[in-house]
Formats: structure tokens, sequence, C-alpha cells
């Protein structure tokens, strides 16, 4: 396993804080804000302090501090200064960070905390678009410049998987006991090789929240075996959520695929989501295959 991140080049400094790296440069020559480390090819290195004093100037700064100021003040009245103002800030904000934190530091306690906190005001679905969303966006800039290994990802997606499950787990209940459902069944899965699931799940969520029926059926699922569906269910609607796979040359052959696979006996719709929709010319799909931009424009359908 890859060690855990102790040291920072300023592009990850840039990345984390928002601060562009030009700026931080000149805040250090002429604040004295942060006292890297130089490699013996004179590269700048920062370590996790401070990595956490740029945090919070540059959460200072977001509020209106100018960094003259703020360079004049001892660490710990930033850190003070830093506590007041985030306990009136956006909540939002506040458990994004803390959940980034979380990550960081592999903290369970943290992120049920703050998740614990923000349904005492919200929905599941409020949390999910309002701060996992946006967090997630986050991370995965995060882990495209380097800034985090794909360990931290890990941790924080399967928390939120386990959250997802929670909510999903008492919908069936509740749809259960209300004898809730139509006639059609939406079957939730992904291709070969696809195994980013979170997306799907949360639309599984969605499906049983309006009372619809799903089958969920997981990740890198062969098309081939959808075939055992088809006498067992006459009404089906087929979801998939496209993030890594198929590639972006392999995409319609996944969709003339389902058409020669799945549709060979009658036409059966099929929804996509995700990253690798955006490769996909909509203006040849067959009437069956429909793309969505985002979990909220298929939401709203329901």
């Amino acid at each position: 396993m890859e060690h855990i991140k102790q040291t920072f080049s300023i592009k990850d400094l840039e990345h984390l804080s928002g601060i562009k790296a030009h700026t931080i440069r000149i805040w250090e020559k002429r604040y004295d804000i942060l006292r890297p480390e130089r490699t013996d090819t004179n590269i700048r290195t920062y370590n996790g302090e401070n990595l956490q004093k740029l945090l919070n100037i540059a959460f200072l700064n977001s509020h209106g501090y100018k960094i003259s100021r703020i360079s004049k003040m001892k660490e710990d009245e930033i850190t003070s200064l830093v506590q007041r103002i985030s306990a009136s800030a956006s909540e939002e904000n506040r458990s994004k960070n803390a959940f980034k934190l979380a990550m960081m530091n592999f903290d369970e306690s943290l992120f049920q905390r703050t998740y614990n906190k923000l349904r005492e005001t919200k929905t599941f679905r409020e949390v999910f678009h309002d701060v996992f969303l946006p967090l997630l966006n986050d991370i995965g800039l995060l882990w495209q410049t380097d800034t985090i290994k794909p360990i931290h990802e890990h941790y924080i997606t399967e928390l939120i998987k386990q959250k997802i499950y929670l909510n999903i787990a008492e919908l069936k209940f509740t749809n259960h006991l209300n004898g809730e459902g139509d006639n059609k069944m939406f079957v939730l899965f992904l291709p070969d090789n696809e195994i980013h699931d979170l997306g799907i799940l949360y639309l599984n969520y969605e499906l049983l929240a309006a009372g619809r029926n799903a089958i969920y059926l997981g990740p890198s699922l062969p098309l081939e075996n959808i075939d055992y569906l088809l006498d067992k269910h006459n009404n089906l609607i087929f979801i998939s959520y496209l993030t890594v796979s198929p590639t972006n040359t392999n995409i319609h052959e996944f969709i003339d695929k389902f058409q020669e696979q799945v549709c060979k006996e009658k036409q059966r719709e099929l929804l996509l989501f995700g990253q690798r929709t955006k490769e996909i010319e909509t203006e040849d799909l067959s009437d069956n295959i429909k793309v969505y931009s985002s979990i909220a424009d298929f939401t709203n359908t329901l």
C-alpha cells in the first residue's frame, strides 16, 4: 500500500487551498507566512503544519481579512479567529471541510458526527446534493492532481455508500409496509469493468424514494446475463452509470450490444448517466436510449 502523503508541493497547496501557487510564493516572500523546506534541486516542499496554516489563512482571506493583517497575527490567534468565524459560516462548507479532514485522517468518528449533525436539519437527499456531491467533485480534482491517494478516495466513498445503503434499507422497509410500487421495473447495472457504483447506488435510492420498483445488479455485469431477467418481468427499464467504462472507443459498441442482446424481442429503454455519456453522439441514438446530464434531471421526471 502506498504511504500516506506527509509532504506537499506548492501545486498540492494550490489545489487544497484554492490559492494560486504564484500568490503563495508572493505571500511567502512578502509576509513570511510559510517556511517551506527545499530539495537539493531547490524545489519547495511543505509539511502538514504548513498546509493547515495556509488553509486557515485562505479561510480568513475569503472572509475579507487582508493578508497584510493576517501575517501580523500569531498562529493561535489565526486559529481562534477561524473557529469563531466558522461557527457562523455556511453549514454545507463547514461540513464539506470536516468530511475532507475525516478523509485525510481516516477519522470515522468525525465523519459520523458531521453526518448526524447535518441530518438534524436536512433530508438525506439534501445532504447528498448539498454536501456529498460537491465533496466528491473536490475529491475527484484532488485525486487527479495526486494531492490525495486512492486510499483516501476509497475510504470516504465507502463511508458515503454506507449511508446510501442505510437509507435504501429504510425505504425498502417503508415501501413494503405501504405496498408502494407500480408495474414498471427499473434495472440498475454497471457494464463490464465498471466498478464505480456510488452514482447508481444513489439512483436506486431515488427510485425507491419515488415509490418505484427497482432491481439493483451492481457493478461489472456482462450484458449476456440480463437474459435471465427478460422472461421474469415484462415492463423493464434499464439504467447504467458510465464513469470509466466503456472507454470512448467502445461506448457505442456497448449501446449496440444492448440493442442486440436485450432488445432482440422487444424494444426496451436504456437510461444512461455519468462522465462517459459526454462522448455519446446523442443525435444518432435510437428512441429507446436516453442520456441524462445529471441525476436531478432524471429525478424530476419521477
